[in-house]
């Protein structure tokens, strides 16, 4: 079988640390063309990972007709790029947070299915085992019942990302993160939520169903940051389940610098907990507990399952889709009325489209 051929947009630090390492890694994979607005370090990256093109300006990768794109650049091109993706007939694989507005991502999901193209998101966490083990035990043998509450509590170390552009990622070349990508509300479209709380946010609508219908929220920032570093939302969801999501930027080395998140799902059977930094999965029901077994696999990390699983898919190879773009706008419609609300101080109606 041919192998497919991939466009970068967006060659920044995550991506030559997460993302082309990953498809470089598979045999079934091509590099055809890439794409980042510094030509120098472009360059570097063009010749470290064997790219045949490298360009600073996107639109001659979607012209190149790759099988393959990532969108790997700020957020606030992603909804014009993915569409002329998807439009060009490539699959699409698009990093968080997937859209500014909700109505672009609902828009998206639906070309997808329409033009019979993947369109899959980069929430690593949704691949790992724990996450599944959970998911299983939140759906299987009645679960916890009917869904009534849930909560995500999640801080990761980030403040100096937001702050001063500086990231805690290595990487084998001098091409750190541009600060506006994180810092410039116009192009990052805000702060911790679309940079973090996306990903706790992700890992929700992996486990439940439901959209939000309603969201009340604040943010909070510190002297001298242009975007927000903490938030706090109150959720209402479909079937009258409510909610309450929290997320915090933590300094240099707190905890490890070990990202921390614990969502708890809490039903009229019971409660399931999962805690990624334990790490522990456990239901609890009145007189029957159960504690998950997890192993080593099933905790670790990794963002070449991402790839993996969006290359399969895109050869057409029935391996199941955990982060598409329906998820994607629940996410995004749940921050963009998170950024409403606080910037109104009443409460916001979503999920409309």
């Amino acid at each position: 079988m041919a192998p497919l051929t991939l466009g970068v947009i967006g060659a920044g630090t995550w991506a030559i640390a997460a993302h082309l390492p990953a498809f470089v890694a598979r045999d079934d994979v091509a590099p055809l063309i890439v794409c980042r607005r510094d030509a120098a370090v472009l360059h570097e990256v063009q010749r470290m990972f064997g790219f045949p093109r490298a360009t600073t300006d996107w639109r001659e990768v979607i012209d190149a007709r790759p099988d393959l794109v990532v969108l790997t650049g700020p957020v606030g091109l992603r909804a014009t790029q993915a569409r002329a993706a998807l439009e060009a007939g490539c699959h699409v694989l698009a990093e968080k947070p997937f859209t500014v507005e909700p109505a672009d991502a609902w828009a998206l999901d639906r070309l997808a299915r329409e033009r019979g193209r993947v369109l899959m998101l980069c929430y690593a966490w949704n691949e790992m085992g724990i996450v599944e083990t959970a998911r299983q035990l939140l759906h299987e043998d009645g679960g916890v019942g009917t869904i009534e509450h849930v909560s995500v509590t999640m801080s990761t170390v980030v403040r100096d990302l937001l702050l001063h552009g500086r990231t805690y990622v290595d990487i084998p070349i001098d091409a750190p993160p541009r600060a506006e990508t994180w810092s410039d509300p116009r192009i990052s479209g805000g702060g911790y939520g679309q940079g973090q709380l996306t990903h706790g946010l992700g890992l929700l609508f992996r486990l439940i169903p439901q959209r939000a219908t309603q969201v009340s929220a604040y943010t909070g920032s510190t002297a001298g940051a242009s975007v927000e570093l903490h938030d706090a939302i109150t959720l209402r969801l479909e079937g009258g389940a409510v909610g309450v999501v929290s997320g915090a930027s933590l300094p240099p080395g707190t905890f490890g610098d070990q990202h921390q998140l614990q969502i708890r799902v809490t039903g009229d059977r019971g409660q399931l907990l999962v805690d990624l930094d334990r790490p522990l999965v456990r239901r609890s029901r009145a007189g029957d507990d159960v504690t998950a077994a997890l192993s080593d696999e099933d905790v670790t990390w990794s963002f070449a399952r991402v790839v993996d699983r969006f290359v399969d898919l895109a050869r057409g190879r029935d391996v199941g889709m955990r982060s598409p773009a329906e998820l994607g706008a629940r996410v995004v419609e749940v921050l963009d009325g998170m950024y409403r609300s606080a910037a109104s101080g009443a409460p916001v109606a979503i999920g409309g489209v």
